[in-house]
């Protein structure tokens, strides 16, 4: 899957067009390096996302294509 359809699709961003210009912008990493919105993503992956101030750290434990919104939250889990 796409690095920017699974920031939407796991809610962690809002909207796959936002997610495409975070990643545009160099505010995405996969594994420690900054990352396309067409990084084709899977589970272990660690994404690292900078939005002002805020870095956020999550590692990706799930991939799927459709996911209710209870359940977005099981696509990851955040690393300190």
């Amino acid at each position: 899957m796409r690095l920017d359809k699974f920031l939407k699709v796991s809610r962690i961003i809002k909207r796959r067009t936002v997610a495409n210009e975070a990643c545009d912008a160099g505010k995405v990493a996969i594994n420690g390096k900054i990352a396309r919105a067409s990084y084709n993503i899977k589970a272990g992956d660690i994404i690292e996302i900078t939005l002002g101030e805020k870095t956020v750290k999550l590692k990706v434990t799930s991939v799927k294509e459709t996911v209710k919104k209870e359940e977005a939250s099981n696509m990851y889990e955040y690393v300190n």
